[in-house]
């Protein structure tokens, strides 16, 4: 046999060579003995219970006894082995997991585990909580953190969810009502009103207001906050001042001061010039291309008029600009794994994407849609809401959703750039059970997708069934 030949064998199939007695770490767990190694534990990270057990200088040589329960450690130790929880884990209450998980310093891996992005799978969603918020007030604006944890504004306060949805809070902010949450954290949020000045930074565990930002527009008037959005450098609030005659964007420092960094599309209303100065109500940022995308539309005696812009921060100049006349959008998202820009045409209903390696064109809009237009009078796209996450589109029309993702029909590009695009529609409505009152907010975190609905005082919570669980 070659040399190391039997090693590979081993290791081919899932198992090792016995290690020597020197790296093999024996642990009694209530009474039950339980053999793993030293590489094992470490798995669990520096500062936890059982790095420190598989320390030899640490801990005496022999068997390290641990008064807590054996079965819910030998699942975390088969989440140490391969980075899944076993199947078994689900007969088990999430709590008791939690709980013992903080015990050893094992949170963030189990978190890890069940939060982790990879395992949303967007044509296999389940409804899996329905989530009470106190009070009378529906949602009006809901965040999350990349962990899952969820945060819900409702009329002055602001209600919060831990990644396993089992823990929540609820904190009362000086506002009358809040129309704007962006989630910096599991416990720090900013937070604003279109009827008071100033973006809060909000502690949602303490309950307290960290700091107020405000831009000092030129009528010394009140600076309200229309949008809110953040990159990992830079926190983007869109701000207009309280007589409603100038906007701006303001960009602060994210990394502890919150400082403003740059003022970027300033806007001034000139006589009855009112599309001069339209305020930006969504904000996003594209990590792929460097810009952020700031749009927003309001209603006038000519109809719905809009306009999207890109912007690069570091000159402060519109890389891109598109107005919208004729079929103005009723929501509007940007896509860094698809490269693409998708609205909701507010007249038509239909969704439109514009390729954001091809927007040196007088149209960039494509419709993925039927090409219709709403009956005289009537805005088939009014209130329909767009998000994407990862390599899907979702679109709301009333109470059902809609997922629009692209189909690879080839790899081939012309002089003129890639290949015609096409994406397919799935309704997840009917199969879901998705259909009831008309969704009003809509958002990802970990492997969560939240929906909030007109008049409800509760919150959706749609997953992929987790292994474990």
């Amino acid at each position: 046999m070659p040399p190391l030949a039997g090693e590979h064998l081993h290791r081919s199939y899932g198992f090792l060579p016995k290690k020597s007695e020197s790296s093999i770490v024996t642990l009694d767990i209530g009474g039950q003995l339980f053999q793993t190694t030293r590489q094992t534990l470490a798995q669990a990270g520096s500062k936890s219970l059982l790095s420190m057990l598989s320390d030899g200088s640490a801990v005496p040589s022999g068997v390290r006894f641990v008064d807590r329960d054996p079965e819910i450690f030998s699942i975390f130790l088969s989440l140490l082995r391969t980075g899944n929880l076993p199947s078994k884990a689900k007969d088990f209450d999430l709590q008791d997991l939690v709980f013992e998980a903080q015990f050893y310093g094992l949170e963030n891996l189990l978190v890890s585990s069940l939060s982790n992005p990879s395992q949303f799978d967007a044509f296999n969603l389940e409804k899996s909580l329905i989530l009470p918020l106190g009070g009378r007030d529906p949602p009006s604006a809901i965040s999350t953190t990349t962990d899952g944890s969820v945060h819900v504004a409702h009329g002055s306060k602001i209600t919060s969810f831990d990644w396993s949805l089992r823990r929540k809070s609820t904190i009362l902010t000086r506002f009358n009502a809040v129309d704007s949450i962006l989630a910096l954290s599991p416990s720090v949020a900013a937070a604003g009103a279109t009827d008071i000045s100033g973006l809060q930074i909000l502690d949602l565990h303490k309950g307290f207001v960290r700091e107020t930002l405000n831009w000092e527009n030129p009528t010394k008037s009140s600076s309200t906050v229309q949008a809110i959005g953040s990159s990992p450098e830079f926190l983007f609030t869109s701000f207009e001042s309280g007589r409603r005659n100038s906007n701006s964007i303001m960009v602060f420092d994210l990394q502890g001061s919150f400082r403003p960094v740059a003022e970027i599309g300033h806007s001034e209303i000139y006589g009855a010039d009112l599309d001069s100065a339209i305020p930006a109500t969504k904000l996003k940022w594209v990590s792929g291309y460097n810009v952020l995308m700031a749009s927003g539309s309001h209603s006038g005696p000519s109809g719905v008029l809009g306009n999207i812009k890109l912007w690069d921060i570091r000159s402060g100049n519109v890389t891109w600009e598109v107005k919208e006349k004729e079929d103005c959008f009723s929501d509007v998202t940007v896509s860094d794994n698809l490269s693409a820009i998708f609205k909701v045409g507010v007249k038509s209903g239909d969704v439109f994407f514009a390729d954001m390696r091809k927007l040196d064109v007088d149209n960039p809009w494509i419709c993925l849609g039927e090409g219709r237009m709403g009956t005289k009078g009537k805005k088939e796209g009014a209130r329909c809401k767009i998000e994407s996450h990862g390599n899907q589109v979702f679109c709301s029309r009333g109470g059902d959703m809609e997922l629009w993702s692209e189909v690879l029909i080839g790899t081939r590009s012309s002089e003129d750039g890639p290949d015609e695009r096409v994406f397919r529609r799935n309704l997840m409505g009917r199969t879901n059970d998705m259909g009831g009152c008309r969704i009003t907010n809509l958002a990802f975190g970990g492997n969560k997708m939240i929906v909030t609905r007109k008049d409800q005082q509760s919150v959706e919570v749609w997953q992929s069934p987790v292994r474990g669980f």
